[in-house]
């Protein structure tokens, strides 16, 4: 009876810990899907507030000599997005949601296919890490690849 009781509860334990940890990835994923909803509306605020105050924007640069990492602010980013012509169309697909949660930290790994005015441009992944703050989970960080191929469907 005890081992059946301690079972129960271990039991009741993980599962109320997944259904948690899901939500949690839901709400991250959340913040991710609202940043490129919010690109291709071209709402800068909208933009903006998937990210902290101080969060940091990067992208690997390829070229034959070597690697390099160009780093950009996300109020230029947001600007940017916000003052795209009308008739210009960004559109950011992930393909895939790799989120990992612990405690007030989270890192999520996007593969995607980027397409400009209809037209695929480039691929590569975006690796972020968010922190739940006291308004919600932010983006402090995000680095992102580019090529023109290999790329996923």
């Amino acid at each position: 009876m005890k081992k059946t009781i301690l079972l129960s509860v271990i039991l009741c334990c993980v599962l109320c810990f997944s259904a948690f940890s899901q939500s949690e990835e839901k709400e991250v994923e959340a913040v991710i899907k609202s940043l490129f909803d919010g690109m291709r509306a071209k709402n800068a605020e909208q933009v903006a507030a998937a990210f902290s105050a101080d969060a940091i924007m990067q992208t690997i640069i390829s070229k034959p000599e070597g690697n390099s990492v160009g780093t950009n602010s996300v109020g230029d980013f947001a600007k940017r997005i916000g003052s795209t012509p009308a008739e210009t169309q960004l559109d950011e697909r992930i393909s895939d949601y790799q989120i990992k949660v612990d405690g007030a930290m989270a890192t999520a790994w996007t593969p995607y296919r980027f397409y400009l005015n209809g037209n695929f441009s480039h691929c590569g992944v975006n690796s972020f890490q968010l922190v739940k703050m006291a308004d919600g989970w932010k983006i402090v960080y995000i680095i992102d690849t580019r090529r023109k191929e290999p790329c996923e469907e």
